[in-house]
């Protein structure tokens, strides 16, 4: 049964119970995650035994939304009855061995819209309550405890650190620790300082180093099979029922230290953003995907002449290890913002984007580190950004905005017409879309190891054909509704010629589905592959009628799963069954048959376009299952592509979120 906070729009959809909680491989493949608004966040498994280098209790943006960089890694929590002892965390070590037992006392674990709450079962008749959150805009983690049933002295020694957190060196500086009130400040050269507090209590001093972490999924990644982290020393604190008490974590010069008023700040927070959206009256499933949806909108500093920055909007494309990345952001935009009643933001965001454009590219994606250069390396994302300016005009009928952004756009297209990098430009003998320069990935399809490129896909790709088409004939319309024809007809033209030499080159009859990429390498490559459905799809399709309900029909078939679509047939000799292990296994099979949430949208926007959204609803709802699975209460990147398609990837990704919000709220009308 669904729940909701009482007298409050925010769901309770995610509970788990001990028949999840007491099966180690689930609870360990179940994962928390609390945001900041600044690319900073919170996560651990359901059970608290952490298995990735990314899980940590305070990661902070230092150069929001880059540099994130682990501080508390964890938290040995015990409390004390008597003179018994009772762990509520656990660690396991490289031998195998546990230390702490806490999850065998952990009870239930729900999400009060993203918010986890854990219940402890401690002693008889006694229990101990913990959620997480964070402050929004700043790199502060709140963990409040509450005892129930009789009182109980806490002990929390936090375990410190200060590394990437794509990585688990031990920092290479010695702390630096200084007493404060109700707990310790500590320091590793250049990092922040990070203050833990616990309210009314006492700090002892002493316990250095802990003992390795291992860290399974890092390991089985391939990634570094164990970390180690600095206990500074442990804070005691008596617990009395009714009268809980929050430990802070934070790297602000100076935190908000009343638990009770940002817990009551965050409740706020997520009411608000049901509000917003125009969703308290919508299903559970809606309300906790605009929920999941505000997790990746974040702050972005946006250089200006004289070395000058100001604040802009960006789109973090997944968790734990994506920053913003131009392709994922546009394909995500509406969802993320339209469908959420944060038209602003999309506007902000659009325009944070425009400053970046060169040589009529749009930025693939922004590196880790501030000082690292942007790449430029996509086919997709610029024409993916005239889409996404689209679907905001058409929802908010800002014509101003069209008027503020069409010199980008005209920019981009004029590029590409005349051809720019990466051996990006149309072919003026059939008008159509080509690209591919050596040793780079150039699509959505980018896997690469090294030198490797998986799936070049050089040629003229299909989905590019799609949006090159889309792009041309939206830009030509709006230039003829501002009286410039001699442009208008110019682009209407070419998307003309496009669009015959599309339907001569792409149809096969006897696949009955659409070549994936024509004029490559090695001729033209027929693989079933989801691209075609852009074809489709986007609001000036290419291809209709039979070949249209066959293109559904192919897909459907052979590539529809509940967690998304298959990125290659089965009966493909490429193809990968499984989709893990490490780097160069799980790269080999990124799109050669894994699954992909994202498509999705897709594959939904082409049954409504072939007159069958009841097919397009039933593809989503196995997604309301999955909220419970993996990322909990989000949606993950990927899924295994064979039965029980266990969720893998990134536990929550923005462009999944987005599309099957967008499409959700679409079709109900929510």
């Amino acid at each position: 049964m669904t729940e909701q906070a009482p007298g409050t729009a925010v769901p309770t959809l995610v509970r788990l119970g001990r028949d999840v909680l007491g099966d180690l491989e689930a609870g360990l493949r179940r994962e928390w995650l609390v945001t900041n608004g600044l690319g900073g966040y919170a996560s651990g498994t359901a059970l608290g035994i952490p298995t990735r280098a990314y899980h940590g209790y305070l990661v902070a943006a230092l150069n929001p939304p880059v540099d994130r960089t682990v501080l508390v890694s964890g938290l040995e929590e015990r409390v004390r009855i008597d003179a018994e002892t009772f762990a509520l965390h656990a660690f396991v070590r490289p031998d195998g061995t546990l230390e702490g037992d806490g999850h065998r006392r952990l009870a239930t674990l729900h999400l009060e819209g993203t918010l986890p709450v854990w219940r402890y079962q401690v002693a008889a008749g006694i229990e101990l309550e913990r959620r997480v959150w964070m402050e929004h805009g700043a790199s502060t983690t709140y963990v409040r405890y509450g005892a129930i049933g009789g009182p109980v002295e806490l002990v929390v020694a936090p375990l410190v650190t200060a590394r990437d957190h794509q990585m688990v060196d031990r920092p290479s500086a010695e702390p630096e620790i200084e007493l404060i009130d109700d707990g310790v400040r500590v320091r590793f050269g250049n990092a922040p300082w990070v203050a833990i507090r616990l309210e009314g209590a006492s700090f002892q001093e002493g316990g250095g180093w802990s003992g390795p972490i291992a860290l399974r999924e890092q390991a089985a990644r391939g990634e570094g099979d164990d970390t180690i982290a600095y206990r500074p020393g442990s804070l005691f604190v008596r617990l009395e029922p009714d009268r809980p008490v929050t430990l802070v974590l934070s790297a602000e010069a100076q935190p908000e230290l009343d638990g009770e008023a940002a817990l009551d700040r965050a409740r706020a927070r997520q009411e608000g953003l049901v509000g917003q959206a125009r969703a308290s009256d919508a299903s559970p499933f809606v309300r906790q995907l605009v929920l999941a949806a505000d997790q990746f909108l974040v702050g972005r500093r946006i250089p200006r002449p004289q070395g000058k920055r100001e604040r802009g909007r960006t789109v973090i494309a997944g968790y734990h290890w994506f920053n913003d990345w131009g392709r994922d952001t546009m394909i995500a935009l509406a969802g993320l913002t339209l469908t959420t009643g944060r038209a602003a933001e999309g506007v902000a965001i659009l325009r944070s984007f425009a400053r970046f454009v060169r040589d009529g590219l749009l930025p693939n994606n922004f590196p880790d580190h501030e000082t690292e250069a942007v790449g430029y390396h996509t086919l997709d994302a610029s024409l993916w950004y005239v889409v996404a300016l689209e679907r905001q005009r058409a929802a908010t009928a800002d014509e101003a905005l069209v008027d503020e952004l069409l010199p980008i756009v005209r920019g981009i297209l004029d590029a590409h017409i005349a051809g720019t990098r990466y051996g990006i430009g149309m072919d003026p003998a059939d008008a159509m879309l080509r690209g591919g320069a050596e040793g780079f990935q150039l699509t959505w399809m980018d896997a690469k190891v090294e030198d490797w490129v998986v799936t070049p896909r050089r040629g003229k790709p299909v989905e590019i054909q799609a949006l090159w088409v889309n792009a041309l004939r939206l830009c030509a319309g709006w230039l003829r509704t501002r009286g410039d024809a001699e442009r208008a007809d110019r682009y209407e033209d070419l998307g003309e010629r496009a669009t015959s030499s599309f339907r001569a080159r792409f149809w096969r009859p006897e696949l009955g589905h659409l070549a994936d990429v024509v004029d490559g390498p090695a001729g033209d490559e027929l693989k079933l592959r989801p691209n075609q459905l852009l074809a489709l799809s986007l609001p000036h399709p290419l291809v209709d009628g039979d070949e249209a309900r066959a293109v559904v029909a192919a897909v459907g078939r052979s590539l529809l799963t509940p967690g998304g679509l298959r990125s290659l047939a089965p009966d493909d000799p490429a193809y990968r069954p499984r989709f893990m292990g490490d780097r160069w296994f799980r790269d080999a099979g990124y799109h050669q048959g894994t699954v992909w949430s994202w498509l999705i949208g897709p594959y939904a926007d082409a049954l409504v376009r072939i007159g069958e959204p009841e097919r397009a609803l039933d593809a989503l709802r196995p997604f309301e299952s999955h909220l419970s699975d993996g990322g909990l209460g989000t949606i993950s990147e990927n899924f295994e592509p064979s039965a029980p398609f266990e969720p893998r990837g990134c536990i929550a990704q923005a462009w999944g979120v987005a599309e099957v919000l967008r499409c959700r709220r679409e079709l109900t009308g929510e």
